[in-house]
């Protein structure tokens, strides 16, 4: 059973994306770009914000965008790159093509960030190759 999705108080639709909205978002994005997200959804023809249009292209509909598992070696840069740059998704995004900001912060929190519980302000490269060797050995007794 599925709810019928919600308006807010504006006429912008809420809630789950359709089929036929993803195609308008996409052929508009395809055409036209995405110069100006807030403008988008009045010339593609869709009744939400501009904000959904963004996250729902960047995060779902992209071409190029990967889905499904990471690889170790996507795992190990992620930790890497977070050692070095914290919680800066999109600077650590901009490393991992294919993959966005959003992904790569619920892979680090669900589960990357576990078995990475250095200090990443006092930690060494020997604490850092050790934290590798922790990662490697804990996906190895899962497999």
């Amino acid at each position: 059973m599925v709810r019928t999705p919600s308006v807010d108080k504006n006429g912008m639709k809420k809630g789950a994306w359709s089929e036929d909205e993803d195609n308008k978002l996409r052929a508009f994005v395809e055409k036209h770009g995405h110069p100006n997200w807030r403008q988008l959804p009045k010339y593609a023809g869709l009744m939400r914000c501009g904000k959904s249009c963004r996250q729902r292209w960047m995060n779902n509909l992209r071409p190029g965008l990967k889905k499904g598992n990471y690889s170790l070696e996507e795992e190990e840069l992620i930790i890497k790159l977070h050692n070095e740059l914290g919680n800066r998704w999109s600077a650590i995004a901009e490393k991992l093509l294919g993959r966005s900001d959003n992904d790569i912060k619920n892979q680090w929190h669900a589960h990357l960030k576990k078995c990475a519980n250095v200090n990443t302000n006092s930690s060494t490269s020997t604490e850092f190759d050790n934290l590798l060797i922790k990662f490697h050995n804990m996906k190895l007794t899962v497999i």
